[in-house]
Order: structure tokens, then C-alpha cells, then sequence
């Protein structure tokens, strides 16, 4: 059975975009390094981040993201960032001729999208992008773990990491803490 893990980079006030969408300084660290993430060399961060992002990467099966996530990568060109497939939560179809062949899901339910990624992930992770749509997923208690990549950086305002989660919730203390260069990788457990 597979695990879902809401992630995401996110501001030391915990935000994951500004107002505007726009990411500034958060994935910086992509770039600020020695050691290329894959073999492309886009991305080249330090040992410390290589050895943690690496492995997280592989574990991907598939990964749930919102439409606005989907609308302002322009979903990648088909190809995802991580894993084999991705679950699109909207309530709008996928559109009309845009890479028919690539594994995007569409649904309007982000409980139907949590059992479809795992339905597809297998045995591997199901990573879930952190902001509305994560949230909502944490709050219905579809959520194993929240990992952070904490970037020292206050936004101040903007798209919040857990979206609209009102309510109290509980995690465990971090068993994964991994200092990168300007970057802080930690993974929680939700306590159950």
C-alpha cells in the first residue's frame, strides 16, 4: 500500500507562493549547488539535498496537484516532475488535444483523486502537492506525512502550505531533519 506525502517548498512563515503565484526566492536551492539532481544537470544542489530529494524522487509513483498548479506549468508538457502519473483534482477536463498520450488523470473530488493516485502509484509514494488542493487531502485525513523544504525566506502573505485547513492538527516530531545549503528538509508523520 502506498503512502501519501503532502510536500511542497514553503517559506519560514509558511507560504508557497506569494499572492501573485510567484515563488520567488524558494527554489533557489535548485540552483545552488555542486551536485546534479538527475542527468540533465538543471538542478544542482548540494550533497546534503541530493542524498534526501534523490530517493524521495525515485519513491514517486504518482502525484495529485490542483488545476491552478496544473494551468501555471502548463502541466509540464505531459512529462511529470516526479513518478509516472499525475491526478489532476478539477472540475474542468483535461483539455481539448493537450498530450493525449501523457498519464494525467482528471477528477473533481480530491478523495477520488487521492484513491486514483494510489491506485496508480502501487507500492510507491503518492506525493501531493501542499496548498489548497493538500490541504484538503490533510484535513479529510488522507495525509501520512508532511514533508517541508524550508527556505529562509518570509513572504508575508501569499498561498498558504496547508491552503484553508482551519482546525488543529497533530504531527509528530520530524523523523527526517536534513540541512541543506538555504535549505531545511523535514518530514512529519501525522499523528493518528
Amino acid at each position: 500500500m502506498s503512502k501519501v506525502v503532502m510536500h511542497n517548498v514553503v517559506s519560514v512563515d509558511g507560504f508557497i507562493a506569494d499572492p501573485d503565484d510567484q515563488v520567488g526566492p524558494l527554489f533557489d536551492w535548485y540552483a545552488n549547488g555542486d551536485v546534479p539532481l538527475d542527468e540533465r544537470g538543471t538542478a544542482k544542489v548540494s550533497q546534503a539535498s541530493a542524498e534526501y530529494v534523490r530517493p524521495t524522487w525515485a519513491g514517486i509513483g504518482a502525484m495529485v496537484i490542483g488545476r491552478r498548479l496544473f494551468d501555471i506549468t502548463d502541466g509540464w508538457q505531459g512529462k511529470p516532475p516526479a513518478g509516472d502519473h499525475v491526478v489532476v483534482v478539477s472540475h474542468r477536463p483535461r483539455p481539448d488535444g493537450w498530450h493525449p498520450e501523457a498519464s494525467y488523470h482528471f477528477v473533481d473530488d480530491v478523495a477520488q483523486a487521492i484513491a486514483k493516485a494510489k491506485e496508480l502509484a502501487g507500492r510507491r509514494t503518492v506525493a501531493v502537492a501542499a496548498g489548497d488542493v493538500g490541504g484538503q487531502a490533510f484535513a479529510l485525513g488522507l495525509v501520512d506525512e508532511v514533508a517541508m523544504d524550508v527556505v529562509p525566506v518570509v513572504f508575508g502573505l501569499g498561498k498558504r502550505y496547508f491552503g484553508s485547513v482551519d482546525g488543529r492538527h497533530l504531527l509528530e516530531d520530524p523523523h527526517v531533519v536534513i540541512q541543506g545549503d538555504r535549505v531545511l528538509h523535514l518530514l512529519y508523520r501525522v499523528r493518528r
